[in-house]
């Protein structure tokens, strides 16, 4: 095992090395207007502004990743010419760390508000009223413009304070981001927590892309939406904006042909995970994962028992509805179901996502195990059975010390793969607000920008936990 692991990480060193090198002996690409634009290829966010608005240009290739740092991972490697995202979205020191460089600052400014779900008439008054009285531009210009922080405090809440419920979209200094402490800071934080507390609420943060963030709005599993969203017509269709509170504009980054970004395996180490205790996101994120693993493991193998004795009813309608539960989870991909299942059905439960995370992979991991159970029983002979009736067994003894234990030793090695197979299909439940290892991964990426280190860790921890299940079950077969 340490031995395999030693090889693992050195080929990942040197995928890492490989990726990180800049090919070409271009220059710095020039950019004057929104017209030099044309034949390149433009990274941008997937759903966002700029993918509509670049999407409609016929002489303009789209790049559309699902982060910033994958945007911004895909014009390091060649794959795209241009960055295109807001002015805000990289300090200087990132952008000498990263080896790019703010070409052009876009004529364009956009209005920036809090998303609402629509007919939320008493929040938004609310909100627009704090808007109009505190004290704004401190805030924006303190976090944008470094200048002094507002004096005046936030005042304390109740704990028992019923939380305000918002999501963001983003995880970017000095926007939003998740800083040291386990903690979510910046300049939208701050006015939150500020409008929080004049109306007697909590603040509570969870980090989900936009795509899932509005369908949780509009679900009713969030009150507010923010990360520096741009106030367009085409989504006030589907939410409602408070009054804008900052405008922005955007600005297109391209690669730097004459910057020292080199960085050391090292350092790169250091930024992702000691800067900020970001260590303890991956820690976090992998108890979560471990957690839901195992629970969803315990039901649905409980369940697949069920399952299994349905199938062997002689009852043909017990037959029939096993047949069809397992045509229906083999039919709907595991992500929409545990879309349906958090938004839909139990929405408004009170249900944390885990446990949701937990229910939906249990009935998903019950039809396969429910077959596999079925399977190894009918592998046994007929005549085991038989004779274990002869010698004056019960028909469950003759099962459960004849039949199972050679069913078993059929049927664990998929069972084993079954297992694994869940452990990996746990990394989508991200999707619905949960931080596991994956998103724990997405956090540190959104930060730093640095799209592989993180990937590399999280590949590694997933791969120690799937050889430990296949061991552990292993090591249980052979001493049956």
């Amino acid at each position: 095992m340490i031995r395999s692991l030693r090889y693992l990480l050195s080929g990942f060193a040197v995928l890492s090395l490989l990726l990180s090198c800049k090919g070409g002996d271009e220059g710095t690409l020039v950019l004057r207007s929104d017209d030099d634009l044309r034949g390149l290829t433009v990274a941008c966010t997937n759903g966002n502004y700029y993918e509509h608005k670049y999407s409609a240009r016929e002489d303009v290739t789209v790049f559309a990743a699902n982060s910033e740092a994958d945007a911004l991972q895909a014009v390091r490697q060649g794959i795209a010419d241009v960055f295109v995202s807001d002015e805000i979205m990289l300090s200087d020191a990132d952008m000498q760390r990263l080896g790019v460089r703010k070409a052009l600052r876009g004529e364009e400014s956009f209005e920036v508000a809090f998303a609402l779900r629509k007919g939320e008439a008493v929040l938004m008054r609310q909100l627009n009223d704090f808007i109009a009285s505190a004290p704004i531009d401190g805030i924006v210009a303190h976090w944008i413009e470094g200048a002094p922080a507002v004096p005046d405090a936030i005042p304390a809440v109740s704990p028992d304070a019923a939380p305000l419920r918002c999501i963001t979209c983003l995880n970017m200094e000095p926007v939003c981001y998740f800083g040291d402490g386990g903690q979510w800071k910046g300049m939208d934080v701050e006015i939150l927590q500020r409008f929080a507390a004049s109306v007697g609420r909590s603040l509570e943060i969870t980090f989900q892309d936009l795509g899932a963030a509005v369908i949780a709005l509009q679900a009713g599993q969030a009150d507010l939406v923010f990360g520096c969203l741009f106030a367009t017509d085409e989504r006030r269709q589907s939410v409602d904006f408070s009054d804008p509170y900052f405008r922005c504009h955007p600005a297109y980054f391209v690669l730097d042909k004459g910057a020292a970004s080199k960085v050391s395996l090292k350092e790169r180490l250091r930024i992702n995970f000691a800067t900020e205790n970001r260590w303890k996101l991956v820690a976090d994120g992998l108890l979560e994962t471990v957690k839901i693993t195992f629970f969803s493991i315990l039901l649905g193998t409980l369940l697949g028992a069920g399952i299994c004795a349905a199938k062997r009813s002689r009852r043909r309608w017990l037959r029939g509805l096993a047949g069809l539960y397992d045509d229906f989870i083999n039919g709907i991909p595991t992500l929409v179901l545990l879309l349906i299942m958090f938004y839909v059905v139990f929405a408004g439960s009170g249900l944390s996502g885990s446990l949701v995370a937990i229910v939906t992979f249990a009935l998903c991991f019950a039809s396969s195990a429910g077959s596999i159970f079925d399977t190894s029983i009918s592998s046994v002979p007929r005549g085991q059975t038989e004779a274990g009736l002869s010698l004056g067994f019960t028909p469950l003894k003759t099962f459960a010390g004849i039949v199972f234990p050679q069913a078993m030793k059929k049927g664990l090695p998929l069972y084993a793969g079954e297992c694994v197979s869940l452990l990996k299909n746990t990394s989508i439940v991200g999707y619905i607000a949960v931080q596991d290892l994956t998103r724990a991964s997405d956090l540190i990426r959104s930060r730093t920008f640095d799209a592989l280190i993180p990937l590399i860790v999280v590949t590694v921890l997933y791969f120690v936990l799937a050889w430990l299940i296949l061991r552990l079950l292993t090591l249980f077969l052979r001493k049956k």
